[in-house]
């Protein structure tokens, strides 16, 4: 029998390897909004958190027409510009094939609903999530909003749900409500980093999730 009732896992640095897309996507809208090109360590910092809120804190920017012009030029080059693979981890399909059913899968991600939702045809892993809460849906990360709307939606609890993320924004939003989580070490946080946040481990493959569960 499974400890817990739902996985909750985030996606982007946890199930897909998106970390250097991402990272060259940033890069492109800094050059193309003529802001200084930030290093591969800094935009890895911000990966988690909610598209403005990580462009507002990557570039110390507070007007909103700025922000916006960033946020344009990344989804811009996402989607149209750079062609860096996403592929998902090694074991995440294996992982989520024999989890499935015997526990809930949801998803709670810095992505936005359309993004999540591509990401999902692409890899065709819909299937296998009874829910989701997207950074358009709720506040960013490490605010616990995107948790308490998937426990309020499934009538879970937090004791009954495990949260899987490689970032500290993950380890804070389900520490902040009593919520057990995972640390992976393959993501863009150190393990140093995650273990300030107390979680009940830290994998270095997504198959390692298993004997927590």
């Amino acid at each position: 029998m499974m400890q817990y009732q739902c996985v909750i896992f985030d996606w982007d640095g946890t199930v897909m390897d998106s970390a250097d897309k991402i990272i060259a996507c940033m890069q492109h809208a800094a050059s193309v909004c003529q802001l200084p090109i930030p290093t591969n360590k800094e935009v890895a910092h911000i990966i988690g958190i909610s598209l403005a809120p990580a462009i507002s804190q990557l570039f110390s920017l507070t007007h909103e027409t700025k922000i916006q012009q960033v946020v344009e030029a990344y989804k811009y080059a996402f989607l149209s510009i750079d062609k860096t693979p996403c592929p998902l981890f090694d074991g995440i399909l294996e992982l989520f094939t024999h989890i499935q059913p015997h526990v809930s899968l949801a998803v709670a991600t810095g992505k936005a609903r359309r993004g999540l939702e591509r990401a999902w045809q692409a890899t065709n892993t819909k299937q296998f999530f009874i829910d989701s809460c997207t950074a358009d849906e709720a506040q960013s990360k490490p605010h616990p909003d995107m948790l308490e709307q998937i426990l309020a939606r499934q009538g879970f609890n937090a004791s009954q749900c495990l949260m899987v993320g490689d970032t500290t924004y993950d380890m804070q939003m389900a520490q902040a409500i009593g919520m057990d989580r995972i640390g992976v070490d393959y993501g863009v946080h150190q393990p140093q980093q995650l273990n300030l946040h107390h979680p009940k481990g830290i994998i270095s493959h997504p198959l390692e999730l298993i004997n927590f569960l």
